[in-house]
């Protein structure tokens, strides 16, 4: 296979995804291990997703790989022992199903070679990224979030922070990974000694965040297994209670996934409960913000009555 890069225009895929109901099962995984030749890796990888029409994003670098994909259900197993046998480091891979699937959750699959498979900003040569923390389930989540000595830190950004969390979590407020790692230090300074759980929707940022704690001399150290994720499919799977309040940010088509009943973020425009992600209509603005239905039809899917006015 020569073509290992998509040719086809991104209005063109989303186009076909849209009138393509395959059922597809969505699912996220990331690894830390050394990958001496990205190229290499990055194209077998491709070929290999292509070859049974997997969707989706996968950053490939040196540190190892993390990917948010859709499969086709019927190539599930196919690709799931495919990738268990792909490099030993990935034979105990922990593959993260989504809370809810669809086929329309990506329409192009991109697989880019970079720096870092999460944007860190760390540059000391004497960090140790493999020094984690404790893992931890949800019978553990649970009981930690009732100690009132033990503390919850969101390593998400403050958008995905606003619709959904632990409660009592603390937001390191940021709209960068790399940002909210210098903030950490600085704001949890006094707890050097205490309990720290640290979580993130799929357990990529919150295991680097951990390291990173052990690093600047806290001892104490937890993260979920899986992150948010894998919280709640181990919390169902064994019959206890999801304390997670509000909906999980997600970062494909389908923008959140429903936790809980509870909605806990508010329309930006008439404050009502709301958690409906959305991108201003207006394409010189593009923000994301919440926005209710009856907001979407009274502004026109806009932020404000400028970008309605404008578009």
């Amino acid at each position: 296979m020569s073509n290992l890069y998509n040719r086809i225009s991104k209005k063109e895929l989303k186009k076909k995804m849209l009138f393509n109901k395959e059922p597809r099962f969505v699912v996220s995984f990331y690894k830390y291990f050394l990958i001496k030749n990205t190229k290499e890796f990055r194209d077998e990888i491709y070929k290999n997703f292509y070859e049974y029409n997997v969707l989706g994003r996968v950053y490939v670098a040196n540190e190892g790989i993390n990917a948010q994909i859709s499969i086709p259900v019927k190539f599930y197993f196919l690709v799931k022992n495919l990738l268990y046998n792909f490099t030993p480091e990935l034979n105990d891979l922990f593959i993260n199903k989504s809370l809810n699937h669809d086929s329309q959750a990506f329409s192009v699959l991109s697989i880019k070679i970079k720096k870092n498979i999460v944007n860190d900003g760390i540059t000391n040569p004497l960090f140790n990224s493999k020094n984690v923390g404790i893992y931890i389930k949800s019978k553990q989540v649970n009981t930690m979030l009732n100690d009132r000595k033990t503390i919850f830190i969101d390593m998400r950004n403050s958008y995905e922070y606003q619709i959904g969390h632990f409660p009592n979590a603390i937001e390191i407020k940021s709209q960068t990974f790399r940002e909210q790692l210098k903030k950490v230090i600085q704001i949890m300074d006094y707890a050097k000694n205490k309990n720290i759980v640290m979580y993130c929707t799929g357990g990529i940022r919150c295991e680097k965040a951990s390291a990173w704690m052990h690093f600047n001399g806290f001892k104490y150290v937890y993260h979920l297994k899986g992150g948010i994720l894998g919280y709640v499919h181990d919390a169902k799977k064994n019959g206890l209670p999801i304390l997670f309040e509000g909906s999980n940010f997600v970062f494909d088509n389908r923008m959140i996934e429903k936790i809980s009943d509870k909605i806990i973020s508010f329309c930006k425009q008439c404050a009502k409960p709301s958690d409906r992600y959305v991108n201003c209509s207006f394409d010189l603005c593009h923000l994301l913000f919440i926005q209710c239905e009856n907001c979407a039809i009274d502004f026109k899917n806009c932020c404000s009555l400028k970008c309605m006015h404008d578009v």
